[in-house]
C-alpha cells in the first residue's frame, strides 16, 4: 500500500501553469505546494501524491479548454469531485493536472412534473433531496458519505447506499450525463426520454471512474417520498444465521427498501459514537426497512419479522416513529467515522459476494483477523452482498500497513472464489488494480483498454487507474498465465 512520490518537473510545471493561466483566472490555477497539498489524496489516504498543477474551472468552456490544452501538451488529467472516494480514483498525477469540479455546484433545473433535476457535478448528493423536498420528491441513492460526496463522483463510481436494494445504484437513477472527452470534444450520454438511440453509452459512462470523459452536467430521476417507512432491527447470535436470514428475506419475495448488516465489533464502536440503540450482545444485527403506504408497510414488516424469527433471530425491534427510524439508520451511516474513535486509521474495503455466502465470508474475515493480528469490524449492504470490511491499523507502523494490504488482498480473493467481485460501489481506482488481474483474463482486459482508446487514444485521462495493463499484471506477482488467461494460482476453476 502507498505510492511513490516522484519529484515534480519544475520547468514542466511552469509551462503547464502558464498555458492554463492564459485563459483561467489566477485563483483557478494552483501550483505552489501549500495550495496543492490538500489535493494529494482522496478518501483512501494510504495513497498520496502531490499534483503538479491543480485547475479549478468555473465554466464548461473552461473545462473544455483545459482538456484541449493538456491534450495538445500531452499532459495527463485526473478529474476530482468532493474527494470522498475510497479507491484512490482521484489520486493526482505527479506529472499532470488535477481537474477539480468543486466549483460546479449549481442546480440548473427542477421539473417536478417530469420528476427530474439537472445538476452540475459538484452538487452534493444530499443537497439534491434537500432542494426537491418542497415538491414531495427525493433522489434515492444515498451513500454513507451523502452529506459530502458529489453527484459527479457518484456517477464516476456508480455509487449506491443503504437503499440501493430496492431503488438501485446511480446507473438506475440517472437519465443523462454531459461532459467532455480528453480531446475537449463534447459528449452527451443518455436522454430525458425513456430511451436514447444507438448503444447504451450512458451505462458505459456511469461507473467508468473518470477514464472516458469529464462530467459537467447530470440529469437525475426523482422519486415521490414514501408515505411511511419503518425499520425492523433484528439480532442474531451467529454470523451465518444473520447471513442466511438475508437470503431468506429475498427468497420470500420481499424486496425491502434497505437491508443492512453490522457485526458485533461494528455495533460496539458505533453505539459509543451515536447511541443508536443497538443490541450490543448480538453477534450481528440486521436493519431492514419497509416503505410505501401504511398498509403496505404494516404487511411487509409482519412478513419480515416472521422470516427473521424462522431464521433464528434472538430479538426483533420495530421503529415506533420517524425519529427512531432515523436513529437506527444513524448508526449504520456513521459506521466509518465511528472507527476513527477506536483506531488511528482504517482501510475500508468493497467486495461483493452472493447473499448465500455472506456468513461464510464473514467467518473467513474472522480467520484473517487472527492471521494478521488486526481487527476488522464489518458493515455492509447485506441485501446485495456488498461487503465493507473495515481493517483497523496504524499507518505510522510500516508492518501494520503491509499486513493490512495483505489482509485486504486475501479478502478480495475470497470474494472472487465464492463467485463475487472485487468491488460493488467504491470502484477500482489504484486500490484494486492488481486484483483486476485476478478477476479478468488477458482478452477481457484488452477489451477494456480498447473501449478506453475509443474515447482517449493517448491514454491521458486518469491514467493508471481502473484497468491494469498486462505488464502491470505480470508485475503484480502471484499470477501466472494459463492457457492464455491470467488467473491466481490459488483460485478454483469455475
Amino acid at each position: 500500500m502507498g505510492s511513490a512520490l516522484p519529484q515534480i518537473d519544475l520547468p514542466q510545471q511552469k509551462k503547464v501553469a502558464q498555458a492554463l493561466r492564459a485563459f483561467l483566472p489566477e485563483r483557478c490555477v494552483l501550483w505552489q505546494e501549500e495550495d496543492t497539498r490538500p489535493y494529494e489524496c482522496d478518501g483512501l489516504t494510504a495513497y498520496r501524491r502531490l499534483p503538479m498543477v491543480v485547475a479549478l474551472p468555473e465554466t464548461d468552456e473552461q473545462v473544455q479548454r483545459i482538456l484541449r490544452t493538456c491534450h495538445a501538451l500531452g499532459v495527463p488529467v485526473v478529474p476530482r469531485g468532493a474527494g470522498t472516494g475510497l479507491s484512490g480514483g482521484a489520486l493526482p498525477p505527479g506529472d499532470g493536472v488535477l481537474l477539480s469540479l468543486a466549483k460546479f455546484m449549481r442546480v440548473l433545473r427542477i421539473d417536478p412534473l417530469a420528476r427530474v433535476a439537472v445538476v452540475q457535478p459538484g452538487v452534493r448528493n444530499a443537497a439534491i433531496s434537500d432542494v426537491v423536498a418542497p415538491f414531495g420528491l427525493y433522489y434515492a441513492p444515498d451513500p454513507s458519505s451523502q452529506i459530502a460526496c458529489s453527484i459527479g463522483g457518484n456517477v464516476a463510481e456508480n455509487s449506491g447506499g443503504v437503499h440501493c436494494l430496492k431503488y438501485g445504484l446511480t446507473v438506475h437513477n440517472v437519465l443523462r450525463v454531459k461532459g467532455y472527452t480528453m480531446q475537449g470534444e463534447a459528449v452527451d450520454f443518455g436522454s430525458e426520454a425513456l430511451d436514447a438511440p444507438g448503444y447504451d453509452l450512458l451505462a458505459l459512462a456511469i461507473g467508468s471512474e473518470g477514464l472516458l470523459a469529464v462530467t459537467t452536467e447530470v440529469t437525475v430521476k426523482l422519486l415521490p417520498r414514501p408515505e411511511m417507512a419503518r425499520v425492523v432491527m433484528a439480532s442474531f447470535d451467529n454470523l451465518e444465521k444473520a447471513g442466511d436470514a438475508v437470503a431468506a428475506v429475498i427468497a420470500a419475495g420481499i424486496i425491502p427498501a434497505g437491508l443492512e448488516m453490522m457485526d458485533k465489533p461494528a455495533t460496539l464502536a458505533v453505539e459509543q459514537f451515536v447511541h443508536a440503540g443497538y443490541d450490543l450482545e448480538a453477534a450481528a444485527i440486521l436493519l431492514c426497512e419497509s416503505d410505501g403506504s401504511a398498509a403496505e408497510v404494516e404487511d411487509e414488516i409482519a412478513r419480515v419479522k416472521e422470516v427473521f424469527t424462522r431464521a433464528g433471530a434472538t430479538r426483533t425491534t420495530v421503529s415506533r416513529d420517524e425519529a427512531e427510524r432515523l436513529r437506527f439508520w444513524s448508526g449504520r451511516k456513521a459506521a466509518f467515522p465511528a472507527m476513527g474513535r477506536i483506531s488511528p486509521d482504517y482501510y475500508c474495503m468493497d467486495g461483493t459476494v452472493p447473499r448465500k455466502r455472506i456468513g461464510e465470508v464473514l467467518n473467513f474475515i474472522g480467520t484473517m483477523e487472527k492471521k494478521y493480528g488486526l481487527r476488522c469490524p464489518n458493515v455492509f449492504h447485506a441485501g446485495d452482498g456488498n461487503l465493507h470490511p473495515l481493517i483497523l491499523f496504524d499507518a505510522n507502523d510500516a508492518d501494520q500497513l503491509k499486513r493490512t494490504e495483505e489482509f485486504a488482498a486475501e479478502v478480495l480473493l475470497k470474494c472472487i472464489a465464492v463467485g463475487g467481485t472485487i468491488t460493488g460501489e467504491h470502484g477500482v481506482g489504484v486500490e484494486k488494480i492488481g486484483q483486476m488481474c485476478m478477476q479478468f483474463g488477458a482478452a477481457e482486459l484488452e477489451m477494456f483498454h480498447a473501449v478506453k482508446r475509443v474515447f482517449d487514444p493517448k491514454g491521458l485521462l486518469n491514467p493508471g487507474k481502473g484497468v491494469p495493463t498486462l505488464s502491470r499484471c505480470a508485475e503484480f506477482g502471484r499470477m501466472h498465465v494459463h492457457a492464455g488467461k491470467l488467473r491466481h494460482p490459488d483460485l478454483p476453476r469455475f
